[in-house]
């Protein structure tokens, strides 16, 4: 089985749709191998947005994701999870995603779009190992 990293942003939790984007997962056929409802600390969002560091978004990226709390989970399913969670996301602003998806149904703009899936089985395995050492 292949695991990958998702992350309910705080608007999502704020907006209450944690539970519905959990189902999304589940029934697409994932399973939560780990989850937690926590408060992300400044450290550890510098870290987990390190490639984005020096860009001009960055500082707004970091106030963004520890304002309030954020659902991170590990999640389980076959082969290449990360993409099965990636087309369930739809595209990145939530104005261009299609209809059925997690940000097409539910975002509304593109600062504020509700989830973060790990973008590969690298960036999965370090994301994992950021927010959940022991499991890695």
């Amino acid at each position: 089985m292949d695991r990958t990293l998702v992350i309910v942003k705080p608007d999502g939790v704020e907006r209450r749709l944690s539970g519905e984007i959990v189902a999304r997962l589940e029934r697409k056929g994932l399973s939560l191998v780990a989850a937690e409802l926590r408060l992300i600390s400044r450290e550890v969002a510098q870290v987990h947005y390190q490639e984005h560091e020096g860009k001009p978004f960055f500082a707004s990226l970091v106030d963004f994701i520890t304002r309030s709390p954020a659902l991170i989970m590990v999640v389980e399913g076959p082969e290449n999870t990360f993409k099965v969670v990636r087309t369930l996301m739809g595209a990145t602003n939530p104005t261009d995603a299609a209809p059925g998806t997690i940000r097409g149904d539910l975002g509304i703009e593109m600062t504020e779009n509700l989830i973060h899936g790990s973008d590969s089985p690298e960036a999965a395995a370090r994301e994992i190992s950021l927010f959940f050492p022991g499991l890695s």
